[in-house]
């Protein structure tokens, strides 16, 4: 099948607007063969009590943008992603503007994926590093 970047934005968007993602503002903006970028708003509606970026928040983004990615490298029709694994280190902290993911695969097995995820702000400074591991499941009738 050949790699069509526009449809595949179109689809994550998509899919998106009625879930976590689309409570959190997070938008699909970019993506190639081994990758997906999506970004979200910093604001306090994801700010933890200090004023800073919660870190569900981040970890939400890291795990919404690497199962979308999932979702490239299976046959919809057929299968199913889940994520069984994920952990982060918030490295900087961030009070407002945009931060980016970009999910990268690290391991793309049949049944397991292994992601990373970097976070950065607007000046590609890293707030957070995560890796998640996807399963990949028979979808059920």
């Amino acid at each position: 099948m050949e790699f069509n970047k526009e449809q595949i934005l179109e689809w994550c968007n998509s899919f998106a607007s009625l879930t976590l993602m689309g409570t959190l503002n997070i938008q699909y903006i970019d993506a190639g063969p081994d990758f997906l970028t999506a970004t979200m708003p910093v604001n306090p509606s994801v700010h933890q009590p200090m004023g800073l970026l919660h870190g569900g928040a981040s970890v939400a983004l890291a795990e919404s943008v690497g199962s979308a990615a999932s979702m490239l490298f299976v046959n919809p029709e057929k299968s199913e992603v889940r994520g069984i694994e994920i952990s982060a280190n918030h490295v900087r902290a961030k009070r407002e503007g945009m931060v980016t993911a970009t999910a990268r695969i690290m391991h793309q097995g049949r049944s397991v994926h292994l992601w990373e995820i970097k976070i950065t702000d607007e000046a590609g400074k890293l707030i957070s590093i995560c890796k998640l591991t996807n399963m990949v499941l028979p979808k059920k009738g």
